[in-house]
């Protein structure tokens, strides 16, 4: 049953509606309310919350695994790079969790109890292995942060104000999550198991009203100046932490309104989309509220890059896009990475600005994500070069980040790494055009300059189609052979016997008409042959115009015994065939001749048969080969593409 007090400060009524809530803030002075064993304690005003633009409120109810909960509390935190809120659920069957929101993406956790120790706060680092269970495999350390309380709301499961420290870590194991809170004690944290989910699947209800998913109106700008060279800025968004300016370069913290970096040159980079453009790509409305330019250096060169940031309009969230070489990726933010398959050790080809190379120690060779296997393509470090517009984090220019890229075209997944976080996104390749079309940019988009890691193989995409088309030609050939050859009715237009004879002398058949042009077969078969051979010289003469076809055959007989036993060596039937013969009167003329060392007291008897020839099978192989013509030119044109785009890589076979 819900516990209800009053406030001391106002007299409003304050609820506890969860058994393990002992903290509860009034919603109309913000008196801080701790319920001591039924005593109710004043512990002063909680600081305000800072602005953001959370969908999020006291009392929104949504829905998991069929039950329903509510939105009992929540506590907002800060870290070097941003703010995150937690908010407390009570569900229907009593049960308790928590909502993490950060940066338009959200993570479901619920308290564990741990099975095994713990490590200390202190102990951890980002990229190292805990172990939560005795049983099950390690889980990687993806971030580690000293947080700090700004302020909370609504009711909460243990006492806290501003400035409350909370150190934290957070954990991933392929698609599950785990959080180590160190609040209570930096030696014994306590652990909270979940996973990330899409917002909309918890079936919302009750929502802030004017947030971004209830279509009410935009939020107001706010106004501040460069704290380098004065000049004026505009945030259009709350949870905005960064502003680069677009005259000097500078990057202002936009809560302190104190200089975060600055260039020691300007180096103006105009970004092709600008910043307040808004557009629908890929079904999504989004605003461009950031441009930054990032580079890496490898075999000391030089890589530049664009990137833009886009908060999406109509829903909670952020995406990128990326620009190299007028290539472009579209690029999201995602936390349920899976397996590896196999690691080995490789060092980057690049080189840090004190030219030393840079060690990524036990990198994975291939990635498997979403049921997708992505090979690792190249391992490097990026430094900002310059920033301006909104963004969600402190950038600060010559800020470094260690990443791997994994590809499986035309997707890309990238892992990023700094001092206290490991973060994942996933990027798709998108055509120049599409983006042009989908921001009604008027310039045009310069078009792409080589092969980028996951840009899809256009002969790839051609290649399946000409392999099936084949394939199709291939069977309508071979049913139609077959079916010629099944429905074949052999017909017989001469059968003749000859015996060979001492001198030689060709024989002529009896003429044989054929009333339509025809394939014949000649079918030669010799009895009487023993040890030896007669070689047949056939022709077939028109008696219209004398048009002749001639062909030879070898009769041949041999048997005997040696150390193995006995052997037979036999040919005395074979067939010759004779191609399109047209129409009209034809005889069979034969001439032989003889092994000289066959006896010459018997000779053998030769049958000669003319038939009509079944429909022949070296017509197919011809055919065969034909249709393999342009699927096997796009599977080479495929290959090469590949060696193109692997020459770019960590394993390219010129470095």
């Amino acid at each position: 049953m819900p516990r209800i007090a009053q406030c001391p400060s106002c007299g409003a009524p304050v609820t506890f509606h969860s058994a393990v809530s002992v903290l509860a803030v009034c919603q109309y002075c913000r008196t801080t309310l701790v319920d001591r064993d039924g005593e109710i304690e004043n512990l002063g005003k909680m600081a305000a919350l800072a602005d953001d633009r959370s969908p999020l409120r006291l009392g929104a109810e949504g829905l998991w695994k069929k039950t329903r909960f509510t939105v009992i509390g929540r506590l907002q935190l800060k870290y070097e790079q941003g703010l995150w809120s937690e908010w407390f659920l009570l569900f229907d069957n009593q049960r308790t969790g928590w909502l993490s929101e950060a940066a338009g993406e959200y993570a479901l956790f619920f308290p564990k109890l741990a099975s095994v120790p713990l490590p200390a706060f202190a102990e951890l680092v980002p990229g190292g292995a805990v172990k939560l269970e005795a049983k099950s495999a390690p889980w990687t350390v993806t971030n580690v942060e000293r947080a700090e309380c700004v302020s909370g709301e609504g009711e909460l499961p243990f006492r806290v104000g501003s400035g409350y420290p909370a150190p934290v870590a957070d954990l991933r194991a392929g698609a599950r999550m785990a959080t180590l809170d160190y609040s209570e004690s930096e030696d014994k944290p306590l652990l909270f198991v979940g996973q990330t989910v899409d917002f909309a699947s918890l079936k919302w209800a009750n929502l802030r009203a004017g947030g971004p998913l209830s279509g009410g109106p935009k939020i107001g700008a706010r106004a501040l100046r460069c704290a380098k060279c004065g000049a004026p800025l505009e945030l259009r968004h709350e949870d905005i932490l960064a502003v680069g300016c677009a005259r000097c370069g500078a990057v202002t913290d936009a809560e302190t309104q104190k200089l975060l970096s600055a260039l020691k040159a300007v180096r103006q980079v105009a970004p092709r989309i600008p910043l307040g453009a808004i557009g629908k790509l890929r079904g999504e409305k989004l605003e461009a509220i950031g441009f930054m330019q990032r580079h890496m250096i490898s075999a000391g060169s030089h890589y530049a890059w664009r990137e833009y940031l886009f908060v999406r309009v109509n829903k909670p969230g952020y995406r990128w896009l990326t620009e190299y070489d007028g290539h472009w990726n579209v690029v999201d933010v995602v936390g349920d990475v899976g397996k590896n398959r196999g690691d080995f050790d490789l060092t980057s080809g690049g080189k840090s600005p004190r030219g030393q190379s840079r060690k990524f120690g036990n990198v994975t060779k291939a990635m498997v994500y979403r049921d997708k296997v992505f090979r690792h393509f190249q391992s490097y470090t990026a430094w900002v070069d310059f920033v301006i517009g909104e963004f969600t984090w402190r950038v600060k220019t010559g800020e470094e980040t260690r990443l791997m890229d994994y590809i499986a075209p035309p997707l890309m997944l990238s892992k990023e790494q700094t001092k206290n976080e490991i973060s994942w996104s996933l990027s798709e390749y998108v055509e120049p055009n599409e983006i042009a079309k989908a921001f009604g940019l008027k310039a045009a988009l310069p078009k792409p300059r080589g092969i980028y890691a996951n840009q899809p193989s256009p002969w790839k995409t051609h290649g399946r189609p000409a392999w099936k088309i084949a394939l199709s030609f291939f069977a309508a050939a071979l049913v139609l052979q077959l079916a010629l050859r099944a429905g074949f009715s052999p017909h017989e237009y001469m059968r003749e016997n000859f015996r060979l004879d001492q001198g030689g002398e060709p024989r002529i058949s009896s003429p044989f008409s054929i009333a339509r042009p025809a394939t014949l077969r000649v079918v030669s078969e010799a009895r009487g042959i023993e040890n030896s051979w007669v070689e047949l010289g056939l022709w077939l003469v028109n008696e219209q115009n004398g048009e002749a076809r001639a062909g030879t055959t070898e009769l041949s007989y041999y048997s005997g015994r040696d150390s193995d036993g006995y052997w037979v060596e036999n040919g005395q039937r074979k067939t010759l065939v004779f191609r399109d013969l047209p129409a009209g009167t034809w005889r069979l003329m034969v001439e032989q001749s003889r092994d000289p060392a066959a006896k010459t007291d018997k000779f053998p008897e030769v049958s000669l048969t003319v038939a009509k020839a079944p429909a022949p099978w070296d017509n197919l192989p011809v055919f065969v080969l034909a249709l393999l013509l342009w699927p096997l030119f796009l599977l080479w044109r495929a290959f090469s593409f590949e060696i193109r785009r692997w020459e770019e890589s960590d394993y390219s076979t010129g470095e």
